[in-house]
């Protein structure tokens, strides 16, 4: 008689929010908690990743942690590769009938990896089960650092994410109530000027590290030509709103 498989282990997207632990929801931290495995985008800059920070406090010992390597780069290449490598680290975790908890800061349906190890995984393992857990993202922390609504009645909403060229910017501010303008910090002198043109300066604001102990704010930028903002930076343009 041949042994009967373990069953195959399910994957857990869970958005674990911008930095704060205590944003994580409800159903996202008893998830976390009753993982066998937690994985998470390992460290780049520092020894310990964002969202392994975030969750820091939560983990338990009997817990796996699977750090997997994703290149902040743009080579799509390089990042297939990196999305394949993670996909096959994880898998033999959930070919034992182990449940991955995958944990991405802000939400895991916003601009995260989450969504490219799952795809890769299920073109691996066509029968594997996905549950994304919503979470707070970075915009909705923003706008309540700065104590302001994102939007109200018939608002417009554009987000755009890094990486972004003038002309995107432009025609975003063309169609845009509200701008959020995502990792801002690569460009930000290149939006800075824009702003200066469109006398858009003093309707806009800095979000630094938004719900993080070393959040910082800076409110109408027109004094603030020559900031260098780090890479976890957020822009709220507030097009047709009130000034900040």
């Amino acid at each position: 008689m041949s042994a009967i498989s373990p069953r195959l282990g399910q994957l857990y997207g869970i958005s674990v929010g911008p930095g704060d632990p205590e944003l994580i929801t409800v159903k996202g931290l008893k998830r976390l908690q009753t993982s066998p495995v937690v994985a998470f985008p390992a460290g780049v800059r520092s020894p310990l990743g964002v969202a392994q920070r975030i969750i820091q406090p939560w983990l338990q010992p009997h817990q796996t942690l699977l750090p997997l390597d994703f290149p902040m780069v743009q080579d799509a290449p390089q990042l297939q590769r990196a999305w394949d490598q993670a996909a096959h680290r994880s898998l033999p975790y959930l070919q034992q009938g182990q449940d991955i908890a995958f944990v991405s800061e802000g939400d895991v349906s916003f601009y995260s990896t989450y969504t490219y190890l799952a795809l890769t995984l299920k073109g691996l393992c066509p029968d594997l089960k996905t549950e994304a857990i919503p979470g707070v993202c970075s915009p909705l922390a923003a706008a309540a650092a700065l104590e302001i609504p994102l939007t109200i009645q018939s608002d417009r909403l554009v987000v755009l994410p890094a990486l972004y060229q003038g002309e995107d910017l432009a025609a975003a501010l063309e169609q845009a109530d509200v701008l959020v303008l995502m990792k801002v910090g690569a460009v930000y002198a290149q939006v800075w000027q824009l702003l200066q043109r469109l006398h858009l300066l003093d309707r806009s604001a800095l979000i630094v590290h938004a719900s993080q102990p070393q959040q910082k704010i800076y409110r109408d930028l027109t004094a603030y030509a020559h900031l260098a903002p780090p890479y976890f930076s957020l822009m709220i343009v507030q097009v047709k709103g009130a000034k900040f």
